[in-house]
């Protein structure tokens, strides 16, 4: 082989590598991921590709299958779980998932002569997509074994040679690296996920006070956050509403948000005060004992009717936070933008104002996280008027069916956690009319009335 010919192998191989490593880091879900890289691998180095993967009780599972040409594959048909890897059998595949390879196959068995049922798997997937030679490797990572690649050639004339190893060796030292990557990852976010949602409280239950909420996780990406909602009674009678967000996306953001929640609920039952006087507690907590974090908030108290009648009224505050929307029964909307004041975190002095609104009666308060209206690469503004139009929409909607059309409806291709906390107050229950209109009672007939009879 020429320099010119050594040169342009050496960019081809290096081209293949790159291609397939970004095929693989290019999302953050891991089977879509070692789709994509297939894809890559089928078009440029064999015919078709497989990677089987183990789970962490030792499982194993054929993840993926493509092929060159994907009419050739019946959707589904080859992917699913696999017999158990045997601890002593011979077979390429057991022999690579214990370790070896990267293996090169040029004289393919048929099934009827497999050391067992794994082996067996293995060589009717050679037989049914006309395999004629082929190279197994490990995927591995920090000294484990995560799966198998399987890379396989149809053409006779055409096969893969001792020379092609070095490349496939090079080729899973950074795809197992990326697997290895994306399972840690979806680890950390599942666990942060549970511990997230393992914190959202229980709601109270109040008289003539509906209350609900929702917690979703993004939709277009991996990642957790600090969206947290609260809703309790104070001794005083006063129900508390508290949504709030915590900056970052990872298991640290969800730590952080329990220490704040936990810190609110404290000062708001201690103190029984104004929500600004609340939210100005908060923030100098936090600043004491979490300096380096952030967080919007808001904290409102819902009051009921005095004895004498009166609208139920909502005192809130907001610390960086987006406003309550306020949707009546009729379908108007309006944002309770007053009270507002700093993110928490940022300025522990600074004073912060309560706000005041009357409730009617039916209506629906909305507390919410950004992840309900901010798109990328579009103005605040248009996702806040969406919201709005939504709601009014709604307005006449059961309180579980209002939030659960707003989540659907808007977080479809959200990139951030979202909560709702929705409160309605209603009627009290109309007395039933205990006494009969004259009109319809039987007239009376006996002595010393008008109608009687000597």
């Amino acid at each position: 082989m020429g320099d010119d010919e050594g040169g342009k192998a050496l960019v081809d191989r290096l081209s293949l590598l790159a291609d397939a490593q970004a095929a693989l880091a290019s999302t953050l879900d891991l089977r879509e991921g070692l789709r994509r890289a297939c894809r890559v691998l089928a078009g440029r180095l064999g015919d078709w590709c497989v990677v089987d993967l183990l789970d962490e009780a030792g499982g194993l599972e054929r993840a993926v299958v493509v092929h060159r040409t994907p009419e050739k594959l019946v959707p589904g048909g080859f992917e699913g779980p696999l017999p158990p890897v045997p601890q002593d059998a011979d077979g390429p595949l057991p022999r690579v998932l214990r370790g070896a390879g990267p293996l090169l196959l040029t004289e393919l068995l048929p099934p009827s002569r497999a050391d067992n049922p794994l082996h067996a798997r293995q060589l009717e997937l050679f037989e049914q997509l006309d395999a004629r030679s082929a190279v197994i490797t490990p995927l591995r990572a920090r000294r484990e074994v995560l799966g198998a690649l399987t890379v396989a050639r149809t053409d006779a004339g055409h096969p893969f040679t001792d020379d092609d190893l070095p490349l496939f060796e090079d080729l899973v030292r950074s795809l197992a690296l990326q697997v290895d990557n994306t399972r840690l990852y979806q680890q950390t976010r599942a666990i942060a996920e549970r511990f997230q949602r393992s914190l959202l409280p229980k709601l109270p239950e109040v008289e003539q006070l509906q209350i609900t909420a929702r917690y979703a996780p993004a939709q277009t990406i991996a990642q957790v956050g600090g969206d947290w909602y609260d809703a309790f009674v104070l001794p005083e009678g006063d129900t508390v509403l508290a949504i709030g967000d915590v900056t970052g996306h990872d298991l640290q953001a969800a730590v952080a948000m329990s220490a704040l929640r936990n810190m609110l609920r404290g000062i708001a039952v201690d103190r029984q005060e104004p929500p600004g006087e609340v939210l100005r507690r908060l923030d100098i907590a936090s600043h004491t004992l979490t300096p380096e974090a952030t967080a919007t908030c808001i904290y409102a108290l819902v009051k009921g009717p005095e004895k004498g009648g009166g609208p139920w009224v909502l005192h809130h505050a907001a610390a960086g936070h987006l406003p309550p929307l306020l949707t009546t029964a009729e379908g108007d909307t309006r944002y309770l933008e007053t009270g507002a004041g700093l993110l928490i975190g940022l300025d522990p002095g600074h004073r912060r104002p309560t706000a005041i609104d009357d409730l009617p009666t039916n209506c629906t308060v909305l507390l919410y996280t950004d992840g309900l209206i901010e798109r990328r690469s579009e103005d605040i503004d248009r996702g806040l008027t969406r919201l709005r139009q939504h709601a009014a929409a709604l307005a006449r909607e059961p309180l579980d069916v209002f939030c659960d059309e707003l989540l659907s409806g808007l977080t479809a291709d959200a990139t951030d956690d979202t909560a709702l906390l929705a409160v309605r107050p209603t009627s009290p229950p109309q007395p039933q009319d205990q006494h009969v209109k004259a009109a319809d009672q039987p007239r009376p007939t006996g002595p010393g009335t008008a109608d009687s009879t000597p």
